[in-house]
């Protein structure tokens, strides 16, 4: 990490078939070896696949399944006279997306259906109802939160 300043943020430009910039952030993170039009393929398969079962617009369905992953607090370890506490922090907008999008690919590559194309359908049909790893690894962050909260007077 350089010392002079923070890296800048570089901009993605807005898939090909649906125009959002998002699905173009969860396209690269679930393409392996700069395999672009695999990971495309899996995502549009996954959309479409969704979109039959759940009678909905795909776009708007992939977001209200992101908006239900997307973590409000995280904990953070914060050394105070050689204990460590876990501090709770609230999360960066760009952070709780990144997040989301991690445990999304982590929870659909974790399930036991054939294809790609299924794991990731099933596991953004579970997420808009709230169900599905994705969500419990939200809820378990929420969790370890609250549990923590006694420590919140060491933010920095």
């Amino acid at each position: 990490m350089s010392r002079r300043h923070r890296a800048e943020k570089r901009e993605v430009l807005p898939d090909a078939k649906y125009g959002d910039k998002i699905l173009t952030k969860f396209m690269n993170n679930l393409m392996f070896d700069g395999k672009k039009s695999a990971a495309e393929g899996i995502v549009y398969g996954a959309l479409e696949k969704a979109e039959d079962k759940a009678k909905r617009d795909p776009v708007e369905l992939f977001h209200e399944a992101l908006d239900n992953i997307k973590p409000a607090v995280e904990v953070r370890s914060r050394r105070v006279g050689g204990a460590t506490y876990q501090v709770p922090v609230d999360v960066r907008p760009e952070r709780r997306e990144a997040l989301a999008i991690r445990w999304l690919i982590k929870a659909a590559r974790s399930r036991s259906e054939n294809t790609m194309v299924d794991r990731l359908s099933g596991e953004l049909l579970d997420a808009v109802n709230n169900r599905g790893s994705a969500v419990k690894k939200r809820e378990d962050t929420h969790k370890m939160a609250d549990a923590n909260k006694a420590f919140s007077h060491y933010r920095w």
